[in-house]
Formats: structure tokens, sequence, C-alpha cells
């Protein structure tokens, strides 16, 4: 069975489709001890690829669930010496990545994988991905407040963060809140809030794309189901299609 390059290539972990067929263009990739430059190249198993002269060979892929727990930082090493999501996961899962981050204080679903084209769909700016969270806040927040995060706030120089609201419960002390994200902004719900002049006083992420948190305790992880993840692909496939 024949498959295209950049797929094959993607399918070793080293980098997503688009890298792949960027290092073809630039005539990187050798396969059979010819140099290959033509997007859309077919090749089988028995077919030999290499990279900066290194064998690439797909691997297989491994996709997990991942509850994180508040007061561990999303990285697989800190100089600061804190404690990371690694010390809560086994020895085996050491080699799979996070898509996408939560900080120290925030809690809630991390997708765990070693799939590199699927870690880059999921946080590629250009595809708009929703995320979900749960977040509540100090105060009550108002009609204004929710269209400008509707509308954007900028919450660095030249970065525009934007969200959508549904508010859940409310009083005078606090929010709770549904809170949408289609950008992987560093903290951005914490810095919009801050912006409004609001405290974040609690958020779990919930979902992101088709997988949720659902049936997972604080520091737990499960295997995400094949069904799942072909769901998850297509669903994938779907938005870039529709953001191309």
């Amino acid at each position: 069975m024949k498959m295209r390059l950049n797929k094959y290539i993607a399918s070793s972990g080293l980098c997503s489709r688009r890298a792949a067929d960027e290092l073809i263009e630039q005539g990187e990739v050798v396969v059979n001890g010819k140099k290959v430059t033509e997007l859309g190249y077919l090749i089988s198993e028995k077919d030999k690829v290499f990279i900066d002269g290194k064998l690439i060979q797909p691997k297989k892929h491994e996709y997990y669930r991942f509850y994180k727990p508040a007061g561990y930082i999303t990285t697989s090493d800190d100089e600061k010496g804190r404690k990371t999501i690694y010390d809560v996961l086994p020895e085996y899962m050491k080699n799979l990545n996070p898509v996408g981050r939560l900080d120290k204080d925030s809690t809630g679903l991390l997708i765990m994988t070693n799939d590199g084209e699927l870690v880059n769909q999921l946080t590629h700016p250009s595809i708009k991905v929703p995320k979900v969270y749960i977040v509540r806040i100090d105060g009550r927040i108002n009609q204004n407040n929710i269209n400008q995060m509707a509308s954007g706030i900028e919450i660095e120089q030249g970065k525009t963060a934007y969200a959508e609201i549904e508010v859940l419960e409310i009083s005078n002390k606090s929010t709770l809140m549904q809170v949408v994200l289609y950008q992987g902004l560093n903290r951005q719900i914490r810095k919009m809030f801050d912006y409004l002049g609001f405290e974040v006083q609690s958020l779990k992420r919930i979902q992101h794309a088709t997988i949720t948190l659902d049936g997972l305790k604080k520091g737990e992880f499960k295997p995400i189901k094949p069904k799942q993840i072909k769901e998850l692909k297509s669903y994938l496939s779907k938005i870039e299609s529709k953001d191309a």
C-alpha cells in the first residue's frame, strides 16, 4: 500500500505534513538513495527514506487524555525546579507531548500524543480549533464585558485575543462561565479578564476539539479510543478545508 511521502515523514513524529513538504521542496529528503523534490511523491513500506542522513521510520502513534491537576507546569523540564506534568505521568508516557499548554494554576484536559501531525493541526493558528473552559472570576461580569471579550482585547502589543462567553452562574461575589477560545495565546484567558479588572479564581479546560474531560478525575489519564481519534481527525480536516 502506497502513501504520500509527506504523510510518511509526518508519521515518524519528526514534523507536520506541511513542514515535510518544505523539506521535500528544499531537497532534504532522499528515497532509496535518490533525492526527491516532487510534492505528492508516493512510496511504499519497503522504501528507505532519509533526512540529514538519518533513516526515517513511522512509529506507532499513542493518544491519551490527561486531567492536569493544579500545581504542575506543562513542560518536560523546568530550569527553576518546579513540578511538571511528567512528575504525575508514568515513565512510558514521557515520550508523549502535550497538545497546547495549561499554566501552573489551571486544571483540566491535556491531549498527550507522539503524533506530530495531529499536534500541528490542533495548535496551528490558521486552524480555528475550539477549546472550552469553565472559568470562575471574582466579581460580577456584565454584557459590556462579554461584548469586549467577543470583539477582541489587546493583551500584548500587537496581540488581540478573542473569547466567546456564556454565563452559567452569577452573584455579586463571583461569576461562573463557559469560555470558548479559537486561539492559543499565552495565559490568554487570565490576561483578558485582568484587562477587564477581574481576577480568575479557577480555570479548567473541559474540551479540545471533539475530545472531552468526561470520566476523568484529577491526575488521571486514559487512552483515547481509535474511534474517537478517527472522529477527531475527520473533524479537523473539515475545519482545515473550511479555513483554507
